[in-house]
Formats: structure tokens, C-alpha cells, sequence
């Protein structure tokens, strides 16, 4: 059967239990293959719980039995995957979610202090606003080749949090960078775009087209979760 990358589960069809399906028939761990069969089921045990607390063991059991016995299942491979997927996806935006819900519990202060920052700084009659939220202000204006979502350009940039830290400058390093648009926050994708090359634009980037709740080293660093970022970009060239 094709594995299946739900975690813990591709171990799980290693679970020790006999082909009988009886979990208390006594079992003594003579050789040693014996005790790797019991240490596998004690691991998968731990691994099962911990993903699939609510798991019907029952139908497990007898999951594991009808594929080791005869292969002849209830389900197809393809009906496997497809419910496993679904299984997988659901269990990551349930904790996808609760992590939003601590992450704002936590920094609810910053997010309310980004749209604050914001609201404010389009006031700047300098100020333009894309449809997206995105605001820029045209320093230079270029004469050379707009790249698209799929470009790869080289820049130079400085990147600032609203109150001015710095916390990353190829300017500052001396060297520029480049890479693809489609490798960056959606902030950077959407604003180097309306660039040409030789220009300066300077964006300032709602959290929700920067880092969101996942910012970069889980916040320790000078970027906190639902930070709005603030960055001077010049397009040198597109690449590619």
C-alpha cells in the first residue's frame, strides 16, 4: 500500500499486535526480534494517541488486520489516501487556528498598534494605497523592464519595523540580492511588480501580506507576529 505521510501513521502499520487481532494475549519477548516487535507497538501506541486521540481502535485493529491477513480491505488505496489527506488537512487548520488564537492573545498589542501605524501613514498625501492594502511611495521612478510574479530580479533593500529597527539591508551588507518573486512575502511580490527597473519605491507592508502570525525565529527576533514591515527597495534589474 502506498505510505501514507499523515504523521505517525507510517509507523502505526507496524503496530504490535498478532495476526489474531488480540491485544492481551500474552506475549513473551524471547528473541530479539520479539522485543523490537513490542518496543515498535509501545512507540506506535505513544505516536497513535498523541495524533489520533479520538481514533476508533476497533476499526484500527481491524484496519491492520485485514491488510496483513489477505489484503483484501474495506477501503481502497485511493480511498486511504483521500481520507487521510482530508484527516491530515483538517488536524492542521484546527492547529493552525489555535495557534492564531495564542499567537493574538499574545501580540494582539502589535496588531493593533500595525493598524494604527498604518491608518496614519496613508494620511501622507505621498502615500499611494493598492487595492490590497499595500502602500508605497515612489522615490524614483525607473525606466527599464516591470517583472511579473514569476521574475527573478536583483535589489537592493532596507528593511525597517515601523519603529526603525533594522533587522535586514543588503545596502547595509553592500551587496545586492537576488531572487524570485514567487519566493518572498506577498507584499514584496505584489509591490516589486509595480516597479520598473532603476527605481526606488519605499513599501510599507500590512502584516497580513508580510509574516502574519509566523514571524521569523517565532518572534524573538525584532519582527513580531502581525507586524506590519516597512522596506526601501531598488530594482536594479530583472534577471529572468
Amino acid at each position: 500500500m502506498k505510505k501514507i505521510t499523515l504523521p505517525a501513521l507510517a509507523l502505526l502499520t507496524l503496530v504490535a499486535c498478532n495476526n489474531s487481532g488480540s491485544a492481551d494475549k500474552k506475549v513473551e519477548l524471547t528473541t530479539n526480534i520479539d522485543s523490537v516487535s513490542y518496543a515498535i507497538g509501545m512507540n506506535s501506541a505513544t505516536g497513535l494517541k498523541e495524533n489520533v486521540p479520538e481514533i476508533n481502535m476497533d476499526a484500527y485493529l481491524n484496519g491492520f488486520k485485514h491488510q496483513a491477513d489477505s489484503g483484501v480491505t474495506l477501503m481502497t488505496t485511493e480511498d486511504v489516501d483521500m481520507v487521510l489527506q482530508a484527516y491530515s488537512m483538517k488536524r492542521q487548520m484546527k492547529q493552525m487556528e489555535e495557534q492564531q488564537k495564542q499567537q493574538e492573545a499574545q501580540y494582539g498589542s502589535v496588531k493593533e498598534e500595525g493598524i494604527k501605524f498604518l491608518e496614519e501613514n496613508k494620511q501622507n498625501p505621498d502615500v499611494k494605497v493598492t487595492a490590497s492594502g499595500l502602500q508605497y511611495i515612489v522615490l524614483k521612478e525607473g525606466k527599464g523592464k516591470n517583472p511579473t510574479a514569476a521574475s527573478v530580479v536583483k535589489v537592493h533593500y532596507h528593511g525597517t519595523t515601523p519603529d526603525g529597527t533594522v533587522f535586514d539591508s543588503s545596502v547595509e551588507r553592500g551587496e545586492p540580492i537576488e531572487f524570485g518573486l514567487n519566493q518572498v512575502i506577498a507584499g514584496w511580490t505584489e509591490g516589486v511588480q509595480l516597479m520598473k527597473e532603476g527605481a526606488k519605491y519605499k513599501f510599507f507592508i500590512p502584516q497580513e501580506l508580510a509574516y502574519g502570525a509566523n514571524a521569523p525565529q517565532g518572534g524573538q527576533g525584532p519582527i513580531k507576529p502581525f507586524m506590519p514591515l516597512v522596506f526601501e527597495v531598488e530594482l536594479i534589474q530583472v534577471v529572468k
